[in-house]
């Protein structure tokens, strides 16, 4: 489309794809306006039309990947179904995003570490909105079983930075097309902060090595 022709929604939709897949690929040092603009095919003219610098493109681009990971995973939650599968739906739908998208886990958990102190503070603002997101989740479950525990807000933010941070590993360690596999270690470790613990298995005795002897009878002295 020519620059001329693009639409201002269109335009800036075509940005933050633009700067996320730049960032992804080259880092967010190394990105530029021009490149982002020529992956976009709009003029620089276009570019500060909708953000004042890099970093606003960037934010926005973060907000918009974020916004979508909150509704595939709230979308994934509302299927009817039992809780137990409830959750791991949800777990299994916000990995599978992330696996899909490379370059986003890249742009998103590695490079906003060192895009500065703005970017900083909106990662823990999305996390915080992940963090509800989840606390929301659990309260929701718990009016579906009473004995299951809503979690609190800190406990619902440990949790999420904690499944960051496997995620994250797994980005740097060349693993992201095996994110879903970690499912279950993400569902088991919100499992155990809402559902009651379990009681310990009940050994039982084994009635022919361990039969209650029989005052009757004593054991036969030995030799």
């Amino acid at each position: 489309m020519p620059h001329a022709l693009a639409s201002a929604p269109d335009a800036r939709d075509r940005l933050v794809a633009a700067m996320t897949d730049a960032v992804g690929s080259s880092g967010y040092g190394a990105t530029t306006i021009a490149e982002v603009v020529r992956r976009a095919r709009v003029s620089k003219r276009t570019f500060y039309e909708h953000f004042d610098d890099k970093e606003a493109c960037f934010l926005a681009a973060y907000d918009a990947a974020s916004a979508q990971i909150l509704r595939i995973v709230a979308d994934a939650a509302a299927v009817p179904a039992p809780w137990d599968a409830r959750l791991e739906r949800a777990v299994g739908a916000y990995l599978e995003a992330m696996a899909a998208r490379p370059e986003l886990d890249r742009a998103f958990l590695v490079e906003i570490l060192g895009a500065g102190p703005r970017a900083l503070a909106r990662r823990r603002e999305h996390i915080g909105r992940f963090a509800e997101q989840l606390a929301a989740l659990s309260r929701e479950l718990g009016e579906e079983d009473p004995a299951l525990r809503p979690l609190s807000p800190p406990i619902a933010t440990a949790i999420v930075a904690g499944i960051n941070e496997l995620v994250l590993l797994a980005v740097e360690q060349g693993r992201v097309r095996q994110l879903p596999e970690l499912r279950g270690a993400a569902s088991e470790l919100i499992r155990s902060a809402i559902a009651p613990p379990r009681e310990p298995r009940r050994r039982e005795p084994d009635d022919q090595n361990h039969a209650a002897p029989d005052p009757s009878h004593p054991p036969e002295e030995q030799a």
